[in-house]
């Protein structure tokens, strides 16, 4: 039995952008204290920031903030993209990024990471049982793959009781060519996990 949808986020959610300006530094250092449970490096290059109503929230101020957004149609676009981003009642949501630095190296790493989202790559494994996230399409093309995607994934019923009980192990594994990584997650993400698959929605 799954829990409450997460509320969509409105238009009454939403600061002005001169309000916001008056609180952002408040906003910021909660968000990334928020953020720093619920981030996760697999390996050197792969990170996963599982989003929630308040991470994608400050997505949005910021996002009105930076391009000064005040039309309400395009603020109601912002609504529209940020919100499906959301996940679901028993789902989780992250935003995927592939963080190369060396600008010398990122197309040759890039084209490495080719068909990272197709197929069963990227892993959530609890207790020796692994479901494998679902892609966002349209972040790839034959010959070019975004730094950036968007995941989801499906936890079972048992895998959700491996989170709440730290003796049993869980970690995401990426094993794609040449980059196979694992990283265990700790009781901090789990609890947040928790909070997500129960479709808690912040205020």
């Amino acid at each position: 039995m799954t829990g409450p949808s997460v509320k969509t986020i409105t238009v009454d959610d939403i600061l002005t952008n001169e309000a916001y300006d008056r609180q952002r530094d408040a906003f910021r250092s909660r968000i990334i204290e928020l953020k720093r449970r619920r981030r996760i490096s697999i390996g050197p290059l792969v990170t996963l920031i599982f989003e929630n109503r308040e991470t994608l929230r400050f997505q949005i101020q910021e996002m009105l903030r930076v391009e000064r957004i005040t039309d309400p149609a395009k603020v109601q676009e912002e609504l529209d993209v940020y919100n499906a981003l959301l996940p679901a009642p028993g789902e989780l949501s992250a935003t995927l990024l592939i963080e190369i630095t060396d600008e010398a190296m990122m197309k040759t790493w890039l084209d490495r990471f080719m068909g990272l989202d197709h197929g069963e790559k990227l892993a959530i494994v609890a207790d020796g049982e692994r479901i494998f996230g679902e892609f966002e399409g349209g972040r790839s093309h034959d010959t070019k793959i975004s730094a950036v995607h968007f995941v989801r994934f499906r936890p079972t019923a048992s895998m959700k009781e491996a989170f709440a009980d730290l003796r049993r192990p869980v970690a995401i594994t990426v094993n794609h060519q040449g980059y196979q990584e694992e990283a265990p997650v700790p009781g901090s993400m789990r609890e947040e996990w928790l909070s997500d698959l129960k479709g808690v929605a912040e205020l």
